[in-house]
């Protein structure tokens, strides 16, 4: 079951990046991200209501769904698509895919999970390999501060979406299903992204265009629905800082992607990059076999 929550996850959130691409343009970001979620929330909802396997939620319960809404299906996102104005999205996932080093701080930070040694080693890597990757653009842009900036929001996103991992990972400790949290934080991420549409004035009105309205149906259900399903399932069942580790691959997908549909040219300083920051996150699983097992670490831990 694990080797196919990783999969799903590989293949769906490979592609969501170039979606992304696809629905950039005169629509808001927060507008984009709005209904994208409503869409996504209307359909988990249904099901779930459909199958009475919606549960109702004590009120600090909600309270937490309401910041992992903020942190997963929010704010995140808007660091996201805004940064696809100054940087490629490929190389967007691939500063996503050091959300396992960020896992990794937020699960001893929370919940007293001290991290091995080796972390220190793929922390380095990480931020040598992020260097490295984006240097030739630094340099020949001048260091350009819409450059620094769209790989600053990246980094900013991805620590969201480990806040949300967190929110997600006490959630299910304390026994709750996890199609129900998501469903409520999904619920209070789009709102939250209406209200923010709705204070800056923003039309609500989506692009009548086959690109737009596709990917606003492929983020919709598949990178939000089945996405995000599969992966706070993994990290319920493995842990997340091992569920991150699904982040390692996806890159390759949306980097693969993203040279044929944004022209992304791999210069000797991206693939020496690339390599350095996956080698850092290969690091920090260097017993393989308890990957897909669900063994390995687990320590108890307080609930919030």
């Amino acid at each position: 079951m694990n080797a196919l929550l990783y999969g799903l996850v590989v293949i769906i959130w490979g592609t969501t990046w170039i979606a992304i691409f696809l629905q950039q343009g005169p629509v808001p970001a927060p507008v984009s991200i709005f209904w994208r979620f409503a869409l996504a929330t209307a359909a988990i909802m249904l099901i779930l209501l459909v199958r009475r396997k919606l549960r109702g939620l004590p009120l600090r319960d909600h309270l937490f769904c309401l910041l992992q809404g903020s942190c997963v299906f929010g704010f995140n996102f808007w660091c996201f698509y805004t940064a696809t104005t100054w940087i490629n999205t490929g190389l967007e996932s691939v500063i996503f895919s050091m959300a396992v080093l960020f896992n990794a701080v937020n699960s001893y930070l929370f919940f007293g999970q001290k991290p091995p040694a080796r972390f220190f080693v793929a922390a380095a890597l990480g931020l040598i390999g992020i260097v490295t990757l984006f240097w030739e653009d630094l340099v020949t842009s001048g260091w350009s501060s819409t450059l620094l900036l769209g790989i600053g929001l990246s980094a900013l996103g991805t620590l969201g979406f480990s806040f949300g991992n967190m929110i997600s990972l006490r959630h299910q400790r304390k026994g709750l299903e996890t199609l129900t949290t998501n469903s409520w934080a999904m619920l209070y991420g789009t709102l939250i992204m209406g209200v923010i549409g709705l204070l800056r004035g923003d039309d609500f009105m989506p692009q009548w265009t086959a690109s737009y309205l596709g990917a606003l149906v492929y983020l919709a259900l598949f990178g939000s629905v089945i996405g995000f399903g599969a992966y706070f399932t993994l990290v319920g069942r493995i842990g997340p800082s091992k569920a991150a580790y699904s982040t390692l691959l996806f890159p390759l997908v949306a980097l693969s992607i993203s040279t044929f549909y944004e022209g992304y040219v791999w210069h000797f300083n991206a693939v020496a990059g690339l390599l350095l920051i996956l080698t850092g996150n290969l690091v920090m699983f260097a017993r393989p076999e308890n990957w897909l097992g669900g063994r390995g670490w687990r320590r108890k831990a307080n609930v919030c």
